[in-house]
């Protein structure tokens, strides 16, 4: 726990297990803001999902805005980029992952794309943020191998979910209340299910909110830097010096 974040999985531990997914923090928090200064990444891209309350951003060119409660962020760093961002006034919780690029992708120029509440798809309790889940779509376009849902269950409310073909990864991540799947899994846990195609059922054992991946593993080894996840050396080198060239380019604006 670092103040109101919790780290929930990084590349050195669990992301090595559940890659493509590599990172996922918690944040949680009731109080007065709580900001991240600019900070870059490379080689990945991020997902901000807020729950509830808003999270500020400040994006590569100096954009500003807010993300508000139910809404997302997808940041694609690509070869790199700089941004900052935090929590707003009031009770905030949500989560940030980060989701490791293939080779084809890694190095590919910076975009980032935010989505309104009322633009997020869904299927029963779940909202797709990523992927799709039958009908359902997400309106981020991407040709990632990955199924990323935000999930509400009331308590004693029952959901299934089935991967899609291929998907051997799967996980969850508790915000809040407690659920059975089949063990009891409680606010602030992160569980790793075995890798099989099997349907998983969870019973929420009182009001419940949690997020859950699945994907195909990602089928390259990581190469880690300070922000920065790759496929090889060379390519985290790559990264790293384009980071380093917009950090000049920051200080010469006045900016960092």
């Amino acid at each position: 726990m670092h103040g109101p974040v919790t780290r929930l999985m990084s590349p050195s531990d669990l992301g090595q297990v559940v890659k493509p997914f590599v990172f996922l923090d918690l944040f949680e928090k009731d109080g007065p803001p709580f900001r991240f200064g600019l900070h870059p990444h490379s080689g990945i891209a991020t997902v901000t999902y807020v729950v509830e309350g808003e999270v500020s951003y400040v994006d590569p060119d100096g954009t500003t805005g807010v993300i508000p409660g139910g809404g997302l962020e997808w940041m694609k760093a690509g070869r790199g980029m700089w941004h900052a961002g935090g929590a707003e006034d009031g009770r905030v919780r949500g989560f940030q992952l980060w989701i490791a690029l293939p080779p084809e992708l890694e190095l590919s120029p910076y975009e980032s794309r935010y989505v309104a509440t009322a633009e997020i798809e869904g299927g029963g309790p779940a909202r797709v943020l990523l992927g799709s889940l039958g009908a359902a779509k997400s309106k981020i376009k991407t040709d990632l191998p990955i199924t990323y849902l935000g999930v509400k269950l009331a308590g004693g409310e029952t959901w299934q979910y089935s991967p899609p073909a291929g998907h051997d990864v799967l996980w969850i991540a508790v915000a809040g209340g407690t659920l059975k799947a089949p063990d009891l899994i409680e606010a602030g846990e992160m569980v790793v299910f075995d890798r099989s195609q099997n349907a998983v059922t969870f019973e929420a054992k009182t009001d419940s909110d949690f997020v859950l991946g699945s994907s195909r593993l990602h089928a390259h080894d990581l190469a880690l830097g300070n922000y920065s996840v790759h496929t090889s050396a060379n390519a985290l080198a790559q990264g790293e010096r384009h980071l380093n060239e917009l950090g000049a380019e920051l200080r010469r604006q006045g900016r960092r």
